[in-house]
C-alpha cells in the first residue's frame, strides 16, 4: 500500500451519551447482531484497505476498531456519546473491509445497524441536524434535485462560477461553501431533460425483458446516461421499461441510518417496477444497486412484502451483468481509441463483487484501452452522503483518487456512480481537465459511431468552463 497515512482526526461531533454500565446503549433486538459482533477476530487485514485508517491511522477508525465499539456499546461499558459517534460518522461504508476480511465479517449490516440506532437515540447537534435533514430533503426527490441542479447550468455557462473560482472572494467564502461549490457538478441540458422512454423495444423478439431504474441523482442530473442505457439494452436485445411514477430506492437512506424510510421507499419501489414478466431488474448506478439487491434482508421482518421483495431483489442486475451475458449485434461496436481508467465504484466492487463485468463490456469496444488505477480499493470519498457530512475526509480521499488516476495517465475516467463520477469529475478538473463518463455512455457512443477525439473534446470543454476551485 503505497497510499500516505495523515495523521488528522476528524472533528468531534456532540450530543448526549445513552447506555449505563450494564445496559446496552442499543434497543432490544435493534442493535448489530451478536453473532455478527463475534465473528470479528480483529486479525488486521481490513486495515489496509480502509480509507480512514489510511488518512489518520487511528485505530478507533478502522473497521475492528469501530465493530469494538460497537461490542462494548451492546455490553453497555460504552455510551453513544460524541466520541463514539464521532468514529461511527467518520466510516465512508465503502465496504472494502468486508472484500479483504478473511473471516467473513459482515461489516455492512453491523454498521448499517449502529447508525439505525445513532439516528434514533442520539441527540446530534442542531447545526449537524439541520444539514442532514436539508440533504435527505433534496437529494433523494428527483423533481427537487433537478430544481437546485438546473440553475447550475447558466451559473457554468455564462462564465460566473470560473469567474467565481478564480477571485479572491472565493478564498474568502467559509470553507465548507468553498467545498460543497467545488462539488458542484458540470451539469447539461442533456443530463436534466433527456431521460429514458417508458418503453423501447429491440427490432426482433425481446432476448429479456429489463425494468430499469432510473434513480434520483441519476435522473435529476445524468438523465442522459439513463437515455444511453435504454438504447444500450436495446441494441443488445431487451425490451427496456422505465416507468415514470418511481422513485428513490431508498440507498442514500438506508446507509445513513433512516433505515424506516429506506424501507418504505423500498415497497413503493417494488410495487413500481416488479411484473410478473420482468427477467430482470436492471441498475446503472452501483450504489442503489447494492441497496436493490439487500431488499430482501431490509423487509425480511415484514410479513406482507418479505417475500416479494426477495422475489424482486433475486432479480435485481447492474446492467454491466446484463451486457457481459448477452451479445451486441455483429459489428455494431465501431472503434473508440482512447486510453482508459476504469474506477471501481464501492458499492460495485466491494459490496456486489462486481468487478470483471464492466471491464469485459468495454473490452470489447476496438481501440478502447484499459488502465489500472493504483490503489483501486480506497474509496474516492463520495459514499453516498459521505462527501457532504464529512467534507474535509472527502476531500482528501478525493485528492488521493485524483493523483492515482493521473499516474495512469489517461484520456479519460469511467466510473459506474454517479455520486463517484460527481466526486472524481471535481478532482480531475483544472487546467488539464480529465473527462469522465458512465461506462454505458462509452458503450452507446461506440455503437453509434461517434469519433472519440470529438467526444473527449467535448467534455474536456465542460470541465474548463468551471474553471478550478482554489
Amino acid at each position: 500500500m503505497s497510499l500516505p497515512v495523515t495523521r488528522v482526526p476528524p472533528a468531534p461531533s456532540t450530543g448526549r451519551p445513552i447506555g449505563d454500565a450494564g445496559t446496552s446503549a442499543f434497543a432490544a433486538g435493534a442493535g448489530p447482531e451478536r453473532g455478527l459482533l463475534d465473528a470479528c477476530v480483529h486479525c488486521g487485514f481490513c486495515l489496509p484497505t480502509c480509507p480512514t485508517y489510511v488518512l489518520w491511522g487511528e485505530e478507533m477508525d478502522s473497521p475492528r476498531g469501530r465493530i469494538l465499539l460497537m461490542d462494548l456499546a451492546d455490553r453497555g461499558e460504552l455510551g453513544l456519546d460524541a466520541t463514539t459517534v464521532r468514529h461511527w460518522d467518520s466510516c465512508l461504508g465503502c465496504m472494502a473491509c468486508v472484500t479483504s476480511c478473511p473471516s467473513g465479517v459482515q461489516y455492512d449490516r453491523l454498521i448499517e445497524a449502529t447508525r439505525a440506532q445513532v439516528e434514533e437515540r442520539f441527540a446530534r447537534e442542531p447545526a449537524d441536524r439541520r444539514l442532514r435533514d436539508a440533504v435527505f430533503r433534496v437529494l433523494p426527490h428527483h423533481r427537487r434535485m433537478t430544481a437546485v441542479a438546473a440553475p447550475l447550468i447558466p451559473y457554468r455557462a455564462s462564465g460566473l462560477q470560473r469567474a467565481l473560482r478564480r477571485s479572491g472572494l472565493y478564498r474568502r467564502l467559509p470553507a465548507r461553501v468553498r467545498r460543497f461549490e467545488a462539488l458542484a457538478p458540470v451539469v447539461t441540458w442533456a443530463g436534466v431533460r433527456e431521460q429514458a422512454p417508458a418503453l423501447t423495444r429491440p427490432a426482433g423478439e425481446p432476448v429479456l425483458r429489463v425494468a430499469m431504474l432510473t434513480g434520483c441523482v441519476q435522473r435529476a442530473l445524468f438523465g442522459d446516461v439513463n437515455a444511453a442505457t435504454a438504447r444500450v439494452l436495446t441494441a443488445h436485445g431487451c425490451e427496456v421499461r422505465a416507468p415514470a411514477a418511481q422513485a428513490c430506492c431508498g440507498a442514500l437512506e438506508l446507509h445513513a441510518g433512516r433505515a424506516a424510510t429506506a424501507a418504505e421507499r423500498a415497497r413503493r419501489l417494488i410495487a413500481a417496477l416488479d411484473a410478473p414478466d420482468v427477467d430482470r431488474i436492471v441498475v446503472n448506478s452501483a450504489g442503489c444497486g447494492s441497496t436493490l439487491k439487500e431488499y430482501g434482508h431490509l423487509l425480511a421482518d415484514d410479513p406482507a412484502w418479505a417475500e416479494r421483495a426477495a422475489t424482486f431483489a433475486a432479480k435485481v442486475a447492474d446492467v454491466h451483468e446484463v451486457l457481459a451475458e448477452l451479445e451486441p449485434p455483429a459489428g455494431a461496436l465501431r472503434p473508440l481509441a482512447m486510453r482508459l481508467a476504469y474506477h471501481d465504484a464501492c458499492h460495485l466492487a466491494h459490496a456486489q463483487g462486481v468487478r470483471s463485468e464492466p471491464r469485459a463490456v468495454l473490452a470489447r469496444i476496438p481501440g478502447l484501452e484499459l488502465a489500472e488505477i493504483p490503489d483501486a480499493a480506497i474509496c474516492c470519498g463520495s459514499a453516498g452522503v459521505y462527501n457532504l457530512l464529512q467534507p474535509d475526509a472527502a476531500s482528501e480521499l478525493g485528492r488521493m483518487k485524483a493523483d492515482s488516476v493521473r499516474r495512469t495517465a489517461p484520456d479519460a475516467l469511467a466510473a459506474a456512480n454517479p455520486g463517484c463520477l460527481i466526486q472524481i469529475s471535481a478532482n480531475l478538473g483544472g487546467g488539464d481537465p480529465v473527462p469522465t463518463f458512465h461506462p454505458v455512455e462509452l458503450v452507446d457512443a461506440s455503437l453509434r459511431g461517434e469519433d472519440a477525439a470529438g467526444l473527449l473534446a467535448r467534455r474536456a470543454a465542460l470541465v474548463r468552463s468551471a474553471g478550478s476551485p482554489t
